[in-house]
């Protein structure tokens, strides 16, 4: 025969388990109530409003393409280049706004200005890697062999930069550490590096050099 004690235990146990379940869908339905992550920072957000320019550049470097002569290998390049830094863009946009961040919109203005990056309000402060107004210029006045050269040359160093910028992100206290920045950061590095490598692949060519 079971005991009055056990029943009341075991009754007992039971109705903590119905809490312990009525907690956990409580937290599903409402996040507020769920365990939080870690925040983001300011060098979270000067990280995301840098990188929108430093894109924006490379977008404008590559548009060059079309008319500049370039060989169907950088013009096939250039043409990945400008989808993906496009796409990142806004992503980076949408993670500023809903944050209630300031959100540069650097591909909003044309000329060299706006290529540079200068077109940012507070944010003008050119980001590791990127071209002045002038290599710009040069970059635009450049044809055929000369521009794949040149192109080359400024987009490694363009990218180099990048890596430089994720770097400084992870060496912030605190910074880089939310799902949606680590995530985000750590794929530029990958996909930098990767760029790199395919770069400096085109570039041995026309330097003369074999890979």
């Amino acid at each position: 025969m079971i005991s009055t004690s056990y029943r009341m235990f075991a009754v007992g146990i039971g109705f903590a388990a119905v809490c312990v379940a009525t907690q956990r869908v409580s937290a599903q339905s409402d996040p507020s109530k769920a365990q939080s992550g870690p925040a983001y920072t300011a060098a979270d957000v000067q990280f995301m409003q840098g990188m929108i320019g430093h894109h924006a550049q490379a977008v404008v470097m590559a548009a060059m393409a079309p008319t500049h002569g370039a060989s169907a290998k950088v013009a096939l390049f250039c043409r990945k280049v400008d989808i993906s830094q496009r796409d990142e863009i806004v992503l980076m946009q949408t993670w500023l706004r809903d944050r209630g961040q300031a959100v540069p919109d650097p591909l909003a203005t044309k000329g060299h200005d706006a290529m540079a990056g200068m077109d940012m309000g507070e944010h003008a402060t050119l980001m590791p890697g990127m071209l002045t107004p002038e290599q710009l210029i040069q970059l635009d006045q450049a044809r055929d062999t000369t521009f794949d050269r040149l192109f080359l040359t400024f987009m490694i160093r363009h990218h180099q930069g990048a890596l430089t910028m994720v770097a400084a992100l992870f060496d912030s206290p605190g910074a880089g550490q939310t799902p949606e920045i680590f995530g985000y950061a750590t794929g530029v590095d990958a996909d930098q590096r990767a760029e790199i490598e395919r770069m400096e692949g085109m570039l041995l060519p026309l330097q003369g050099r074999t890979p």
